[in-house]
């Protein structure tokens, strides 16, 4: 089997096509097997005088081994997703969960780690390898190293089943998206609908063997009805199923209901918590952030609502008469994007959807190049003949100097049995291995557009265009790295509150004029984005922040608050109806089981982390204020944020870096400024 098993091979990029279910867990099992022999006999070696080599490297070497195997299967598992996949994937999460909860608790590793911090060698270390050290040793405490040995079982048995339902939430989150469509035969009830929307939803009903037009909670489908349909009772009817996928309620009641699996992930976080010494599940959470604690969140959130919610106020009700105007006096959820994108058209001029065919992809991507090579020197060239999970998926290289640097892949396009949103997961990470070989980092960037239809390119709104440059900022903290030392190259080691900054500091190109002059050009003419339409994007860019921004603290303090709150009585739902008493301004009906699709912290790395959104972009927003100042495409300040932030990955604190890049720490005028959510803005 090993010979014949391509996640037991050496390789370069991943050979997905060859990878099948039936080598998932064999080949988990063989390399923890080994794993642990190889880590018993390097124990045995560093016992009396451990080394950065024979300890740290030795151990990168191992893990690298574990990561090339279960990195295409993970990401194969979330873009791929079919039973036996699903299956195979599932059946290795507690082993891996057991040898990851081993590691952590594994005395004479522990003991070797503190003998090689304090060590003649260490104090010639350099700052990442410090770091590195650091954060082992508080690592193997939030593992548990110190705790009596039943409650260090306790410990791993809470993670094994943490590992279980976190899956199983994500996965009944997908099954739930797929199991409700709605076959459209009249194209008349699709009144409103672009050509593009109904394209894309005669291409699905196609793929299914139907006539007419297939409308699904995919988000391309979903945000065409909720945004262009004329037809309320049809917004109303997606919406309803949207909001209530996993749920007791909606379409679907009781189907896939993630609403058990919350409640036990919950309680298994707050007993962990509790294990480790910390109050809540909150105070773990921040134990490995740049916040110092639940208070300084807590109060970094409401003096954001106390800010901001006057202009939701005012934009709701500028919505509202807006809507009367039109004839509805009785505005509800299902008809803000609608209503939304009726005002902005009026007002401005301007809709998302007739961007549109300025920004065919390969524009955008050929201008997102040439603003990072402008910005940081590098240079960028798609490459062929590799293997790949999807016909769409395509592969560049980064280059300096003419110096290969790293690589990435691009998966763009919404299809059947991919994981919703958007994402960027580092495939392989840079390091030195032992032998003194310089391993170059790769990453997945994936997102979920509307794919090409009808004969065009695939053309992006402008939110997705934004949506591109956020991730490809997070592939460019992975990949502009000089660290080569795996914990702390890239965005590994980067506290989470910190990981946003990158991602969120390149979306401000997709509003500086030089960058949209790169990023745009009719799909049919190549035609300049035209300076009125440029004009009227660029008042429009503001339009609704306030009710914007109240929507992400509602997500980012019922996170907080939930965690934190957790086993004081109150339900899910109380906890979050109780954070929309505080910052909302326009309440959801009570069908609404928003918590239950939210997969970012019950199914992905932000419990008790989702205000990392909003404090990155403080950081990113003060960041790019020294380009305002000093020229958007002056390269100094570009080498400069680079040399500063992207390529010093995890290997300081985060405030260290950005002091160093900015001269002071960060202030928030420069985020209220540029939302128009200030003063001076308004």
């Amino acid at each position: 089997m090993t010979a014949n098993n391509p996640l037991l091979q050496d390789f370069d990029l991943p050979p997905y096509s060859q990878i099948k279910p039936e080598h998932v867990e064999p080949a988990v099992d063989q390399i923890l097997a080994d794993s642990r022999a190889a880590i018993a006999a390097l124990l045995d070696a560093q016992r009396t005088s451990p080394s950065w080599s024979g300890l740290v490297l030795a151990l990168d070497e191992l893990n690298a081994r574990l990561g090339r195997a279960w990195s295409p299967v993970s990401h194969l598992n979330a873009v791929c997703n079919n039973a036996e996949l699903r299956a195979a994937y599932e059946a290795c999460l507690p082993k891996l969960s057991e040898f990851w909860t081993e590691m952590g608790q594994n005395k004479p590793l522990f003991q070797a780690y503190e003998a090689l911090a304090a060590s003649p060698e260490a104090a010639g270390f350099d700052v990442a390898q410090k770091t590195i050290l650091e954060h082992a040793l508080r690592d193997f405490r939030l593992s548990g190293i110190d705790l009596p040995a039943e409650q260090q079982k306790r410990y791993g048995e809470i993670q094994m089943k943490l590992s279980e339902l976190t899956s199983k939430f994500s996965n009944q989150l997908l099954d739930a998206t797929q199991a409700w469509t709605k076959h459209v035969s009249d194209e008349a009830a699709l009144a409103g609908l672009t050509d593009s929307a109904k394209a894309q939803m005669a291409q699905a009903a196609e793929a299914k063997g139907l006539d007419g037009w297939l409308i699904t909670l995919e988000f391309p489908s979903y945000f065409a009805v909720m945004t262009y349909a004329d037809d309320r009772a049809l917004r109303e009817e997606v919406y309803a199923a949207y909001c209530t996928r996993a749920s007791d309620q909606g379409p679907n009641a009781g189907q896939n209901d993630n609403t058990p699996v919350m409640a036990e992930i919950l309680d298994l976080r707050q007993e962990l918590a509790r294990l480790l010494g910390f109050a809540n599940y909150s105070e773990l959470s921040l134990a490995s952030k740049m916040a110092e604690s639940t208070e300084q969140v807590l109060h970094f959130l409401r003096d954001l609502a106390v800010r901001s919610k006057p202009f939701a106020e005012q934009d709701l009700a500028e919505l509202k008469a807006f809507a009367a105007e039109q004839g509805l006096d009785d505005l509800q959820s299902w008809d803000v994007g609608y209503y939304s994108e009726k005002l902005r058209e009026q007002r401005y001029s301007i809709s998302q959807e007739q961007v549109r065919a300025w920004f065919p992809i390969d524009k955008v991507l050929s201008g997102l190049f040439a603003i990072v090579e402008k910005l940081y020197g590098i240079q960028i060239q798609e490459l062929s003949g590799f293997d790949s999970w999807h016909p769409d998926v395509r592969l560049f290289e980064i280059r300096e100097n003419g110096q290969h640097v790293g690589r990435f892949f691009f998966d763009l396009y919404a299809r059947a049995n991919k994981r919703g949103g958007a994402w960027m997961d580092g495939a392989r990470d840079k390091r030195r291995d032992a032998a003194g070989q310089l391993i170059s980092p790769v990453a997945n960037l994936v997102c979920n557009f509307t794919p090409a239809v009808g004969g065009k390119p695939a053309l992006l709104t402008h939110d997705e265009v934004t949506t591109l440059f956020h991730e490809f900022g997070h592939g460019l903290h992975h990949l502009l790295t000089r660290v080569e030392h795996a914990g702390a190259s890239g965005i590994n080691g980067v506290a989470w509150d910190a990981v946003e900054l990158p991602s969120q500091f390149m979306e401000n190109w997709c509003w500086e004029p030089d960058g949209l002059a790169l990023i745009s050009g009719h799909y049919e003419t190549g035609e300049a984005l035209p300076q009125a339409m440029l004009d009227k994007m660029l008042a429009a860019k503001n339009f609704q922040s306030g009710l914007m921004m109240v929507r992400q603290l509602e997500f980012s303090l019922f996170d907080f608050e939930l965690h934190a709150s957790h086993g004081d009585g109150r339900s899910v739902l109380d906890v979050l109806e109780g954070v929309r008493d505080e910052v909302s301004v326009l309440r959801p009906p009570a069908y609404n089981r928003f918590a239950n699709g939210f997969a970012h912290i019950f199914a992905g790395g932000y419990a008790a982390g989702y205000y990392s959104y909003k404090w990155a972009e403080v950081l990113s927003a003060d960041a790019f204020s020294k380009f305002e100042e000093e020229g958007v495409f002056n390269a100094e300040t570009g080498r400069a944020f680079r040399e500063a932030v992207l390529a010093r990955g995890g290997s300081q604190e985060p405030m260290v870096l950005f002091v160093d890049f900015r001269g002071r720490e960060p202030s928030i005028d420069a985020l209220l400024r540029h939302l128009g959510l200030s003063a001076e803005a308004a």
